[in-house]
């Protein structure tokens, strides 16, 4: 697609534009009509660049020809547009293109609004990443119904990114992270290669130049030594082939450097040099038939030795993407090349994912795609949707195996419950423990690829708050997360009622009576966390006394235990953390009081607290003292070069952080190396200093460490 794309890149005017968009759809007439009606609806725009607006939706067109898209989604991306920048309406698509493009045009339009909406202001999410988490929102719910508007919106963004150049730099680095972390993995999980690797090394380009520029100097100044290298290793492979009596005819063979942003990710991943990253050469070998690769496997693993651990055979166990081809690696002359062995119709779907299905008629294993639906009908909040998501979208996949022999994909760093969710909601909640490889293990151990898995069940579900962050698939993390939330909002009521029953001196039979008469249940969940709906519960209760029962409350009090607030109007001598849960600093908990006046702290989660909450224990109000801080966990890739650690620590310590833990990764001479900050951020400059590091230092990821029940 190289050729194509510097073709793309080439094309100034309206003419050359619209030849070759004719050119890839054989002159169809619904196309030329769209040309057209486009060029006019926008006379007079024209893009950053100074050219006139319209090249850009006619090679759009041009991409998703290019891809094999089919006569709608061709029309539809040169009019994707049009709706949101011209006064032509969605009716006016309809009446003149139909209902089918109609459809594919609006999907497109509605995901583009989502910038001109109004974002809710937030002092913990970062607004760049809520825009990124609201537009991948979107265009998942939108393609639910129609993939096409997804492949269109892949094809359009993939034409931004190859014209940024035009563009201030400010805006450059804001459309390619949003690229990076947004489109490219759709891309990648659609199986269309050559759409994603546009878009990663477009984007890593403008979001680490100086990291680019170095990838890109080493393949230049090396690249005559590497092309002597794969032309000796490619001349070798022929001989091996020919030697076995295989002629050109049976085969075809194909050479490629490793594209520039996953020798980036290697390079942080591994902490490796350039030179050391095992797949940076490969070549692919392409036949018939499935029986051919075998053959032409064991003709490379008897004529090169191979590196075992580096063996992957995605054909007998296809990646969900619909991905097969079998990987092997093999030492030859000091060097290791991966060889990359496949069929015609599993490079068309390799290169092209869903797309070969559709420019190919027919191919490979289609992409399975019930995974929009799943991530894009999930109920969490926008920035919850896309952590939870991304990981699934875009993570190194491993399969494992049931005993019946059934195979689930799965994330890389999957565990056993993952795996059980996977299989059905039903085993994942009532898993009590697992087999792996028919070794008893925890069910939160790590699967590895090929792992044989057997899922243990106990009689009725069981609920595991505090596992969340240890899970890595969507499905799993959300199940739990609603479960939990359930269980939250069933525990705050329990502790509600107990809490107005505690003050009030009444039993929680005759609370609930009250609170049903003057229609109040509503408000008996917040009481934990709000005061002002406490005072006003009370303040309803007095007002509603008969006279000859007046109520007469005692006096309303803070009392203060080192780092716990008691809220009470009875008497509380001291406090006791119950052994049970060990709440941890900032956790939910809830307090009971003893006979004797002393204030027994649980984890609101704790199945203990949750019995006496049922038993009719008292509870009293409690909040943790000195919450003045935000506690971040910090990812930060550090150049390893003395006092650049030290810079890092100084800075935060200039600020006012308080640092918790910090741990570095693997050192390597040439290498960054990535380190693990968790800090205290004081809440009235958190915002501040976040901009700042981020201006400062190579910041990876900056998340909230929360409670674990609620991960």
């Amino acid at each position: 697609m190289t050729k194509f794309t510097s073709k793309i890149r080439g094309i100034r005017n309206i003419e050359d534009a619209s030849e070759l968009l004719l050119l890839l759809t054989n002159d169809n007439q619904k196309v030329q009509f769209a040309i057209e009606y486009a060029t006019k609806a926008h006379h007079g725009q024209y893009r950053k660049s100074g050219e006139e607006y319209i090249i850009h939706p006619i090679l759009v067109g041009c991409i998703v020809a290019y891809l094999g898209g089919d006569e709608e989604m061709v029309v539809a991306a040169v009019l994707h547009d049009v709706v949101e920048d011209t006064p032509r309406t969605i009716e006016d698509i309809e009446e003149n293109f139909g209902e089918s493009i109609k459809d594919i045009v609006d999907g497109l339009t509605k995901i583009d609004q989502i910038r001109e909406e109004n974002l809710l202001p937030s002092s913990n999410i970062d607004e760049k990443l809520m825009r990124s988490a609201m537009t991948f929102r979107k265009m998942l719910v939108k393609s639910i119904d129609d993939i096409r508007i997804l492949v269109v919106k892949l094809c359009d963004r993939t034409h931004n990114i190859l014209t940024l150049d035009a563009l201030k730099p400010e805006k450059q680095k804001r459309i390619a992270e949003e690229t990076l972390v947004v489109y490219a993995p759709i891309a990648h999980r659609l199986g269309i290669s050559k759409l994603k690797n546009i878009l990663e090394d477009g984007s890593f380009r403008y979001i680490f130049p100086k990291e680019f520029q170095h990838i890109e100097s080493f393949l230049q100044e090396n690249e005559q030594r590497i092309d002597l290298k794969l032309n000796d290793f490619i001349s070798k492979v022929e001989s091996k082939l020919h030697d076995n009596e295989l002629t050109e005819n049976f085969f075809s063979l194909e050479s490629r450097i490793k594209h520039r942003y996953s020798i980036y990710l290697k390079l942080q991943r591994k902490g490796v040099s350039i030179d050391e990253v095992l797949d940076l050469l490969a070549v692919r070998i392409i036949v018939e038939n499935e029986m051919d690769c075998y053959k032409v496997l064991g003709i490379i693993h008897t004529g090169f030795k191979p590196l075992v651990a580096r063996f992957k055979d995605y054909i007998a166990i296809p990646k969900e993407n619909g991905y097969q081809t079998i990987h092997t690696t093999v030492f030859h002359e000091g060097s290791l090349f991966e060889v990359q062995i496949r069929t015609k119709k599993m490079h068309h779907t390799a290169e092209l994912g869903v797309a070969a299905h559709w420019k190919y008629k027919s191919g490979g294993i289609a992409p399975k795609t019930n995974w929009i639906k799943g991530i894009g009908d999930s109920k969490v909040q926008d920035h919850e949707f896309f952590e939870t998501a991304k990981e699934e979208l875009y993570s190194d996949e491993i399969v494992v195996h049931t005993p019946k022999g059934d195979t689930y994909p799965l994330p890389s760093g999957a565990t056993a419950l993952d795996m059980a969710f996977a299989i059905h909601t039903e085993i994942g909640e009532r898993a009590r423990g697992c087999l792996i490889n028919k070794k008893r293990q925890p069910l939160l151990t790590k699967l590895k690829n090929g792992d044989l898995v057997k899922i243990l069940l106990d009689d009725k579900p069981i609920l595991r708050c505090t596992w969340i962050s240890s899970l890595k698939t969507t499905r799993a993390k959300n199940y739990i997360k609603h479960a939990c939330n359930q269980r939250v909002k069933e525990i705050d009521t329990l502790v509600g009622y107990s809490i107005l029953s505690t003050f009030l001196k009444k039993s929680q039979k005759e609370v609930q009576s009250f609170l049903e008469k003057n229609f109040l249940l509503d408000l008996v969940s917040k009481i934990p966390y709000n005061n002002s709906v406490l005072d006003e519960l009370l303040s309803k209760y007095k007002k509603s006394a008969s006279l000859l029962t007046k109520f007469k409350p005692e006096r309303k009090r803070d009392l203060e235990f080192d780092n716990i607030i008691i809220t009470a109007n009875i008497a509380v001598n001291e406090i006791h953390f119950d052994h049970c849960c060990h709440p941890k600093y900032l956790d939910d908990i809830v307090a009971f009081i003893s006979k004797k006046g002393k204030a027994i702290i649980h984890h609101k989660q704790c199945d203990n607290a949750k019995k006496d909450l049922e038993d009719g224990v008292k509870a009293v109000k409690v909040r943790w003292a000195g919450v003045n801080n935000t506690i971040l966990r910090l990812s930060i890739s550090l150049d390893n070069k003395k006092g650049s650690l030290a810079e890092v620590v100084s800075f935060l310590a200039n600020e006012g952080v308080n640092i918790n833990m910090l741990h570095v990764g693997t050192e390597d001479l040439d290498s960054p190396t990535t380190t693990i900050i968790v800090a205290e951020f004081p809440n009235k400059t958190v915002e501040k200093t976040k901009k700042k590091l981020k201006e400062k230092f190579k910041i990876i990821e900056i998340l909230e460490n929360k409670d674990a029940y609620k991960e």
